[in-house]
Protein backbone atom coordinates (compact mmCIF):
# COMPACT_ATOMS: atom_id res chain seq x y z
CA UNK A 1 0.00 0.00 0.00
CA UNK A 2 0.76 3.68 -0.03
CA UNK A 3 3.03 5.09 2.61
CA UNK A 4 0.91 7.82 3.02
CA UNK A 5 -2.51 7.62 5.06
CA UNK A 6 -4.92 6.92 2.65
CA UNK A 7 -7.61 8.67 4.23
CA UNK A 8 -5.76 12.12 3.07
CA UNK A 9 -6.58 11.17 -0.06
CA UNK A 10 -10.82 11.40 0.72
CA UNK A 11 -12.47 14.42 0.72
CA UNK A 12 -15.20 13.04 3.51
CA UNK A 13 -17.55 15.45 5.08
CA UNK A 14 -16.58 16.38 8.30
CA UNK A 15 -12.92 15.70 7.94
CA UNK A 16 -11.54 19.24 5.74
CA UNK A 17 -9.45 21.44 7.43
CA UNK A 18 -10.18 24.98 7.21
CA UNK A 19 -8.62 25.51 4.28
CA UNK A 20 -10.22 22.80 2.21
CA UNK A 21 -7.80 20.03 2.24
CA UNK A 22 -8.90 16.38 3.43
CA UNK A 23 -7.11 15.34 6.83
CA UNK A 24 -7.17 11.83 8.03
CA UNK A 25 -9.74 11.20 11.09
CA UNK A 26 -7.26 9.11 13.06
CA UNK A 27 -5.39 12.24 12.80
CA UNK A 28 -6.71 12.87 16.36
CA UNK A 29 -5.84 9.69 17.88
CA UNK A 30 -1.87 11.67 18.56
CA UNK A 31 -3.33 14.74 18.88
CA UNK A 32 -2.52 14.95 22.82
CA UNK A 33 0.80 13.85 22.79
CA UNK A 34 1.46 16.19 19.60
CA UNK A 35 0.87 18.95 21.78
CA UNK A 36 2.46 18.10 24.62
CA UNK A 37 5.86 18.00 22.81
CA UNK A 38 5.69 20.38 20.85
CA UNK A 39 7.05 22.95 23.41
CA UNK A 40 10.07 20.74 23.74
CA UNK A 41 10.68 20.16 19.77
CA UNK A 42 10.49 24.02 19.85
CA UNK A 43 13.62 24.27 22.32
CA UNK A 44 15.40 21.27 20.75
CA UNK A 45 15.06 23.00 17.82
CA UNK A 46 16.53 26.75 19.38
CA UNK A 47 19.48 24.47 21.31
CA UNK A 48 20.50 23.40 17.30
CA UNK A 49 20.46 27.14 16.13
CA UNK A 50 22.44 28.06 18.99
CA UNK A 51 25.13 25.12 18.46
CA UNK A 52 25.34 25.72 14.80
CA UNK A 53 26.56 29.29 15.38
CA UNK A 54 29.03 28.86 18.09
CA UNK A 55 30.44 26.13 14.98
CA UNK A 56 30.03 28.30 12.39
CA UNK A 57 28.22 25.99 10.40
CA UNK A 58 27.72 27.05 7.23
CA UNK A 59 23.78 27.45 5.72
CA UNK A 60 22.74 24.69 3.44
CA UNK A 61 22.06 25.75 -0.27
CA UNK A 62 19.10 27.25 -0.83
CA UNK A 63 15.82 24.97 -1.87
CA UNK A 64 18.16 21.71 -0.12
CA UNK A 65 16.12 21.80 3.34
CA UNK A 66 12.96 20.90 0.96
CA UNK A 67 14.57 18.21 -0.92
CA UNK A 68 15.73 16.58 3.06
CA UNK A 69 12.31 17.35 4.17
CA UNK A 70 11.11 15.27 1.06
CA UNK A 71 13.98 12.42 1.21
CA UNK A 72 13.28 11.90 5.02
CA UNK A 73 9.56 11.55 4.33
CA UNK A 74 10.34 8.78 1.40
CA UNK A 75 12.44 7.20 4.25
CA UNK A 76 10.05 7.02 6.98
CA UNK A 77 6.53 6.51 5.68
CA UNK A 78 3.56 7.30 7.44
CA UNK A 79 2.45 4.38 9.74
CA UNK A 80 -1.08 3.59 10.28
CA UNK A 81 -2.24 3.80 13.61
CA UNK A 82 -4.29 0.65 13.68
CA UNK A 83 -1.39 -1.03 12.32
CA UNK A 84 -2.48 -2.47 9.09
CA UNK A 85 1.10 -1.43 7.61
CA UNK A 86 2.71 -3.72 9.81
CA UNK A 87 1.51 -6.73 8.15
CA UNK A 88 -0.93 -7.71 10.76
CA UNK A 89 -3.83 -5.92 12.11
CA UNK A 90 -4.57 -4.90 15.93
CA UNK A 91 -7.26 -5.37 17.66
CA UNK A 92 -7.75 -1.92 18.26
CA UNK A 93 -10.96 0.78 19.06
CA UNK A 94 -12.33 0.16 15.77
CA UNK A 95 -12.51 -4.23 16.39
CA UNK A 96 -15.35 -5.95 17.98
CA UNK A 97 -13.80 -8.52 20.65
CA UNK A 98 -16.28 -10.87 20.46
CA UNK A 99 -15.81 -11.48 16.62
CA UNK A 100 -12.45 -9.95 16.49
CA UNK A 101 -13.57 -8.13 13.47
CA UNK A 102 -14.36 -4.39 12.28
CA UNK A 103 -17.29 -3.15 13.71
CA UNK A 104 -20.59 -3.56 11.93
CA UNK A 105 -23.77 -1.80 13.34
CA UNK A 106 -21.71 -0.45 16.26
CA UNK A 107 -23.40 -0.35 19.62
CA UNK A 108 -22.46 0.72 23.14
CA UNK A 109 -23.80 -1.24 26.15
CA UNK A 110 -25.21 0.32 29.26
CA UNK A 111 -23.99 1.31 31.51
CA UNK A 112 -20.73 0.72 30.99
CA UNK A 113 -20.77 2.22 27.61
CA UNK A 114 -18.13 -0.69 25.89
CA UNK A 115 -18.70 -1.12 22.31
CA UNK A 116 -19.00 -3.95 20.28
CA UNK A 117 -20.88 -5.20 17.10
CA UNK A 118 -24.73 -4.95 17.72
CA UNK A 119 -25.26 -8.46 16.33
CA UNK A 120 -22.25 -9.97 18.60
CA UNK A 121 -23.52 -7.99 22.15
CA UNK A 122 -27.31 -8.92 21.72
CA UNK A 123 -25.82 -12.64 22.55
CA UNK A 124 -24.44 -11.33 26.11
CA UNK A 125 -26.53 -10.41 29.33
CA UNK A 126 -23.04 -9.40 30.55
CA UNK A 127 -20.47 -7.24 29.56
CA UNK A 128 -17.68 -9.03 28.16
CA UNK A 129 -15.26 -6.74 29.51
CA UNK A 130 -16.12 -5.60 32.45
CA UNK A 131 -18.61 -8.00 33.52
CA UNK A 132 -21.63 -5.56 33.99
CA UNK A 133 -25.13 -5.97 33.60
CA UNK A 134 -26.04 -4.98 30.03
CA UNK A 135 -29.40 -2.93 30.63
CA UNK A 136 -30.01 -1.59 27.29
CA UNK A 137 -28.04 -1.41 23.74
CA UNK A 138 -27.94 1.58 21.84
CA UNK A 139 -26.33 2.12 18.74
CA UNK A 140 -22.78 4.54 18.33
CA UNK A 141 -23.26 5.97 15.01
CA UNK A 142 -20.14 8.41 15.48
CA UNK A 143 -17.97 5.11 15.80
CA UNK A 144 -19.75 3.35 12.76
CA UNK A 145 -18.65 6.27 10.97
CA UNK A 146 -15.19 6.35 11.76
CA UNK A 147 -14.99 2.83 10.98
CA UNK A 148 -16.47 3.20 7.21
CA UNK A 149 -13.84 5.70 6.66
CA UNK A 150 -11.34 3.52 8.13
CA UNK A 151 -12.29 0.75 5.64
CA UNK A 152 -12.74 3.13 2.63
CA UNK A 153 -9.25 4.26 3.04
CA UNK A 154 -7.34 0.97 4.32
CA UNK A 155 -9.49 -2.12 3.07
CA UNK A 156 -11.44 -1.33 -0.12
CA UNK A 157 -9.70 -3.54 -2.82
CA UNK A 158 -9.96 -0.14 -5.82
CA UNK A 159 -8.08 2.60 -5.58
CA UNK A 160 -8.41 6.41 -5.01
CA UNK A 161 -10.44 7.88 -8.15
CA UNK A 162 -8.02 10.77 -9.41
CA UNK A 163 -8.69 13.76 -11.06
CA UNK A 164 -7.27 14.49 -14.31
CA UNK A 165 -4.59 17.02 -15.00
CA UNK A 166 -5.23 20.38 -15.98
CA UNK A 167 -3.71 22.53 -18.21
CA UNK A 168 -1.16 24.34 -15.59
CA UNK A 169 0.04 21.11 -14.45
CA UNK A 170 -2.00 20.85 -11.26
CA UNK A 171 -4.81 18.73 -10.35
CA UNK A 172 -8.32 19.70 -11.29
CA UNK A 173 -11.91 18.44 -11.30
CA UNK A 174 -12.98 15.81 -13.68
CA UNK A 175 -16.27 15.64 -15.09
CA UNK A 176 -15.52 11.87 -15.32
CA UNK A 177 -15.82 10.75 -11.88
CA UNK A 178 -15.66 6.73 -12.61
CA UNK A 179 -11.47 6.83 -13.63
CA UNK A 180 -10.00 5.00 -10.51
CA UNK A 181 -5.80 4.03 -10.43
CA UNK A 182 -5.24 0.78 -9.17
CA UNK A 183 -1.82 1.07 -9.23
CA UNK A 184 -1.25 1.10 -5.35
CA UNK A 185 -4.28 -0.90 -4.49
CA UNK A 186 -2.63 -4.37 -3.82
CA UNK A 187 -5.05 -7.62 -3.42
CA UNK A 188 -3.59 -7.32 -0.02
CA UNK A 189 -6.41 -4.86 0.67
CA UNK A 190 -9.28 -6.84 -1.15
CA UNK A 191 -7.88 -10.02 1.63
CA UNK A 192 -7.70 -8.11 4.80
CA UNK A 193 -11.88 -7.12 4.17
CA UNK A 194 -12.24 -10.77 3.43
CA UNK A 195 -9.95 -11.57 6.56
CA UNK A 196 -12.39 -9.70 8.37
CA UNK A 197 -15.86 -11.42 6.65
CA UNK A 198 -14.22 -14.55 7.28
CA UNK A 199 -13.54 -13.28 11.05
CA UNK A 200 -17.23 -12.45 11.78
CA UNK A 201 -18.74 -15.04 9.32
CA UNK A 202 -17.20 -17.78 11.84
CA UNK A 203 -18.41 -15.80 15.44
CA UNK A 204 -21.70 -16.17 13.54
CA UNK A 205 -21.56 -12.09 12.89
CA UNK A 206 -23.70 -13.02 9.54
CA UNK A 207 -24.74 -9.51 8.88
CA UNK A 208 -21.02 -8.01 9.43
CA UNK A 209 -19.64 -10.40 6.85
CA UNK A 210 -22.06 -10.00 3.75
CA UNK A 211 -21.79 -6.47 4.16
CA UNK A 212 -17.76 -6.60 3.60
CA UNK A 213 -17.94 -9.36 1.19
CA UNK A 214 -20.26 -7.30 -0.49
CA UNK A 215 -17.67 -4.58 -0.59
CA UNK A 216 -15.05 -6.53 -2.03
CA UNK A 217 -17.28 -8.00 -4.63
CA UNK A 218 -18.56 -4.52 -6.03
CA UNK A 219 -14.49 -3.88 -5.64
CA UNK A 220 -13.63 -6.48 -7.49
CA UNK A 221 -16.86 -5.45 -10.24
CA UNK A 222 -15.74 -2.23 -10.84
CA UNK A 223 -11.89 -3.48 -10.98
CA UNK A 224 -12.89 -5.89 -13.95
CA UNK A 225 -14.60 -2.79 -15.52
CA UNK A 226 -11.55 -1.04 -15.45
CA UNK A 227 -9.14 -3.79 -16.44
CA UNK A 228 -10.87 -5.98 -18.37
CA UNK A 229 -12.42 -9.92 -18.25
CA UNK A 230 -9.00 -11.35 -17.47
CA UNK A 231 -8.21 -14.59 -15.81
CA UNK A 232 -7.20 -12.89 -12.44
CA UNK A 233 -10.16 -10.60 -12.24
CA UNK A 234 -12.63 -13.67 -13.00
CA UNK A 235 -11.21 -15.37 -10.71
CA UNK A 236 -11.16 -13.25 -8.10
CA UNK A 237 -14.81 -12.68 -8.27
CA UNK A 238 -15.67 -16.10 -8.91
CA UNK A 239 -14.00 -17.11 -5.36
CA UNK A 240 -15.65 -13.25 -3.83
CA UNK A 241 -19.12 -14.24 -4.99
CA UNK A 242 -18.84 -18.45 -3.64
CA UNK A 243 -17.99 -16.50 -0.15
CA UNK A 244 -21.12 -14.25 -0.70
CA UNK A 245 -23.00 -17.30 -1.58
CA UNK A 246 -22.42 -19.05 1.74
CA UNK A 247 -23.15 -15.95 3.57
CA UNK A 248 -26.59 -16.32 1.92
CA UNK A 249 -26.94 -19.85 2.53
CA UNK A 250 -25.97 -19.61 6.27
CA UNK A 251 -28.97 -16.92 6.31
CA UNK A 252 -31.47 -18.96 4.90
CA UNK A 253 -31.66 -17.20 2.10
CA UNK A 254 -31.54 -19.80 -0.69
CA UNK A 255 -32.45 -17.71 -3.80
CA UNK A 256 -29.35 -15.05 -2.87
CA UNK A 257 -27.38 -18.10 -2.64
CA UNK A 258 -28.05 -19.96 -5.50
CA UNK A 259 -27.79 -16.69 -7.34
CA UNK A 260 -24.03 -16.34 -6.11
CA UNK A 261 -22.96 -19.37 -6.47
CA UNK A 262 -24.29 -19.49 -10.08
CA UNK A 263 -22.77 -15.82 -11.33
CA UNK A 264 -19.10 -17.71 -9.68
CA UNK A 265 -19.50 -20.93 -11.46
CA UNK A 266 -20.23 -18.69 -14.76
CA UNK A 267 -17.41 -16.45 -14.66
CA UNK A 268 -15.08 -19.14 -13.51
CA UNK A 269 -15.93 -21.38 -16.19
CA UNK A 270 -15.32 -18.96 -19.27
CA UNK A 271 -11.74 -19.47 -18.25
CA UNK A 272 -9.77 -21.31 -20.61
CA UNK A 273 -7.10 -21.20 -18.53
CA UNK A 274 -7.46 -23.19 -15.04
CA UNK A 275 -5.09 -23.28 -12.22
CA UNK A 276 -6.01 -25.16 -9.23
CA UNK A 277 -7.85 -22.59 -7.14
CA UNK A 278 -9.90 -21.75 -10.22
CA UNK A 279 -10.49 -25.32 -10.98
CA UNK A 280 -11.58 -25.68 -6.67
CA UNK A 281 -13.93 -22.16 -6.44
CA UNK A 282 -15.35 -23.46 -9.85
CA UNK A 283 -15.89 -26.91 -8.73
CA UNK A 284 -17.03 -25.84 -5.60
CA UNK A 285 -19.66 -23.57 -6.18
CA UNK A 286 -21.41 -26.30 -8.72
CA UNK A 287 -21.64 -28.75 -6.13
CA UNK A 288 -23.14 -26.35 -3.69
CA UNK A 289 -25.74 -25.46 -6.74
CA UNK A 290 -26.26 -29.19 -6.76
CA UNK A 291 -26.62 -29.31 -2.79
CA UNK A 292 -29.60 -26.60 -2.74
CA UNK A 293 -31.45 -28.40 -5.86
CA UNK A 294 -30.99 -31.58 -3.94
CA UNK A 295 -32.01 -30.50 -0.72
CA UNK A 296 -35.44 -28.47 -2.67
CA UNK A 297 -35.95 -31.90 -4.02
CA UNK A 298 -35.09 -30.89 -7.54
CA UNK A 299 -32.78 -34.54 -8.46
CA UNK A 300 -32.28 -34.09 -11.79
CA UNK A 301 -31.03 -30.39 -11.11
CA UNK A 302 -28.88 -31.72 -8.65
CA UNK A 303 -27.45 -34.29 -10.79
CA UNK A 304 -26.41 -31.82 -13.74
CA UNK A 305 -24.49 -29.55 -11.43
CA UNK A 306 -22.55 -32.18 -9.92
CA UNK A 307 -21.80 -33.91 -13.20
CA UNK A 308 -20.62 -30.72 -14.15
CA UNK A 309 -18.34 -30.49 -11.28
CA UNK A 310 -17.20 -34.10 -11.90
CA UNK A 311 -16.39 -33.15 -15.44
CA UNK A 312 -14.12 -30.16 -14.51
CA UNK A 313 -12.18 -31.59 -11.74
CA UNK A 314 -11.18 -34.77 -14.09
CA UNK A 315 -10.20 -32.58 -16.80
CA UNK A 316 -7.91 -30.79 -14.27
CA UNK A 317 -6.33 -34.33 -13.19
CA UNK A 318 -3.66 -35.36 -14.84
CA UNK A 319 -2.08 -37.52 -12.51
CA UNK A 320 -4.31 -40.90 -10.82
CA UNK A 321 -2.00 -42.88 -9.73
CA UNK A 322 -0.43 -40.72 -7.15
CA UNK A 323 -2.55 -39.88 -3.96
CA UNK A 324 -3.77 -35.97 -4.47
CA UNK A 325 -6.46 -34.04 -3.02
CA UNK A 326 -7.59 -33.73 -6.90
CA UNK A 327 -7.73 -37.39 -7.40
CA UNK A 328 -10.17 -37.24 -3.59
CA UNK A 329 -11.99 -34.52 -5.04
CA UNK A 330 -12.57 -36.59 -7.96
CA UNK A 331 -13.66 -39.61 -6.25
CA UNK A 332 -16.14 -37.44 -4.01
CA UNK A 333 -17.93 -36.13 -7.32
CA UNK A 334 -18.46 -39.81 -8.29
CA UNK A 335 -20.18 -40.91 -5.20
CA UNK A 336 -22.25 -37.17 -5.23
CA UNK A 337 -23.75 -38.17 -8.72
CA UNK A 338 -23.68 -42.24 -7.70
CA UNK A 339 -26.25 -41.08 -4.75
CA UNK A 340 -27.85 -38.74 -7.32
CA UNK A 341 -28.64 -41.84 -9.57
CA UNK A 342 -29.90 -44.00 -6.09
CA UNK A 343 -31.89 -41.84 -5.35
CA UNK A 344 -33.30 -41.47 -8.99
CA UNK A 345 -33.87 -45.07 -8.81
CA UNK A 346 -30.89 -45.92 -11.38
CA UNK A 347 -29.19 -48.64 -8.99
CA UNK A 348 -26.83 -49.79 -11.51
CA UNK A 349 -25.42 -46.26 -12.62
CA UNK A 350 -24.92 -45.74 -8.91
CA UNK A 351 -23.20 -48.99 -8.00
CA UNK A 352 -21.00 -48.14 -11.09
CA UNK A 353 -20.34 -44.86 -9.79
CA UNK A 354 -19.29 -45.99 -6.81
CA UNK A 355 -17.16 -48.57 -7.12
CA UNK A 356 -15.86 -46.39 -10.27
CA UNK A 357 -14.86 -43.76 -7.02
CA UNK A 358 -13.27 -46.90 -5.40
CA UNK A 359 -11.03 -47.89 -7.94
CA UNK A 360 -9.40 -44.26 -8.29
CA UNK A 361 -8.65 -44.60 -4.64
CA UNK A 362 -7.21 -47.77 -4.43
CA UNK A 363 -3.81 -48.56 -5.39
CA UNK A 364 -2.40 -45.23 -5.21
CA UNK A 365 1.04 -44.26 -4.37
CA UNK A 366 1.79 -41.55 -1.58
CA UNK A 367 3.35 -38.35 -2.42
CA UNK A 368 6.52 -37.59 0.15
CA UNK A 369 5.41 -34.60 1.97
CA UNK A 370 4.05 -33.09 4.98
CA UNK A 371 0.32 -33.48 3.52
CA UNK A 372 0.88 -37.37 3.61
CA UNK A 373 -0.50 -38.38 6.80
CA UNK A 374 -3.83 -35.42 6.02
CA UNK A 375 -4.36 -37.07 2.49
CA UNK A 376 -4.18 -40.64 3.86
CA UNK A 377 -6.74 -39.96 6.69
CA UNK A 378 -8.87 -38.42 4.10
CA UNK A 379 -8.75 -41.30 1.78
CA UNK A 380 -9.77 -43.69 4.61
CA UNK A 381 -12.86 -42.03 5.29
CA UNK A 382 -14.01 -41.56 2.29
CA UNK A 383 -13.03 -45.54 0.99
CA UNK A 384 -15.02 -46.21 3.73
CA UNK A 385 -17.85 -44.06 3.25
CA UNK A 386 -17.94 -45.75 -0.60
CA UNK A 387 -18.01 -49.08 0.60
CA UNK A 388 -20.65 -48.79 2.73
CA UNK A 389 -22.29 -47.11 0.27
CA UNK A 390 -21.70 -50.05 -2.42
CA UNK A 391 -22.96 -53.09 -0.01
CA UNK A 392 -25.83 -50.88 1.21
CA UNK A 393 -28.92 -52.82 0.51
CA UNK A 394 -30.98 -51.47 -2.21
Amino acid sequence: MSGSCPFSRLSISGTQQSDGAARCPMSKLGQNRKETTTKEEEAAAADDEERKDEVGEAEPPQGSKEENAQESRRESPAKCPMGYDSGSFKIGPLSCVICRALLFDSSRCLPCRHIYCRACISRFKDCPLCGADVDEIVPDPEMQTLVDQFIEGHARIKGTPLNANSADGETGESEDQSNVVYEDASSARGSFLVQQAMRAFQAQNLESAQARLGLCVEDSREEMLHSGSNAKNCSQLGALLGMLGDCCRAMDDTDGAIANYKESADLLSKLEQRDSEVVHALSVSLNKLGDLKYYAQDLEGARAFYAQALDVRVEATQDFKTLSPQVLDVAVSLAKVADVDRALGNESAACEGFQEAVKKLEGLSMPKNSENSALAKRRFTVLEFLHSQISAPT
